[in-house]
């Protein structure tokens, strides 16, 4: 199988050194460089996250282009809900079912904190809050994410799981 049609690693996160969110091999994760993102914090529903902003990430002005900004608010959403969990048990997919996200400043970097935190579970739907904050605290971007477990155990070999059509998405 060549490179470009290898399947994502789901593993990427459990190939994380210590003080690491994640490893290489993750299509997002690999974008946003979060191999290179340090944590601060990490307990049961939160994470505080030093991260950095890639030159490719950047509008013509400097600043982080705001079509990336989801992408950072899902895969940390993500890690936030299986925060203090052990890294080699068995995972269900998780699906973004709805984010909002209000950009409050340019995030400029080089670096900026993210903090992200577990609100609210009902059922099988998740409330995540996460925010961008500078160096010195002010913040720069808020987001609600809403995440649903869908129940579908993702697959050992790393693949992506194939649809339940019985399932109740």
């Amino acid at each position: 199988m060549s490179k470009a049609s290898a399947p994502v690693s789901r593993f990427a996160w459990r190939s994380a050194p210590p003080g690491r969110l994640m490893g290489r091999g993750h299509g997002a994760g690999d974008l946003l460089e979060a191999h290179e993102w340090r944590v601060l914090e990490q307990r049961p529903g939160c994470l505080r996250l030093d991260v950095h902003l890639p030159d490719r990430l950047r509008n013509p002005r400097g600043q982080l282009f705001g079509g990336f900004a989801p992408t950072y608010v899902d895969l940390v959403a993500i890690h936030t809900l299986r925060a203090g969990e052990p890294r080699d048990g068995r995972r269900a997919w998780l699906a973004t079912v709805n984010m909002r996200i209000d950009y409050l400043e340019p995030i400029e970097g080089p670096r900026f904190v993210i903090e992200s935190e577990l609100q609210f579970r009902r059922g099988r739907n998740a409330w995540v809050q996460t925010r961008f904050v500078d160096v010195e605290g002010q913040p720069l971007l808020s987001a609600l994410t809403v995440l649903r477990d869908s129940g579908i155990p993702l697959p050992e070999d790393g693949s992506s799981p194939s649809p339940d059509p019985t399932s109740d998405r």
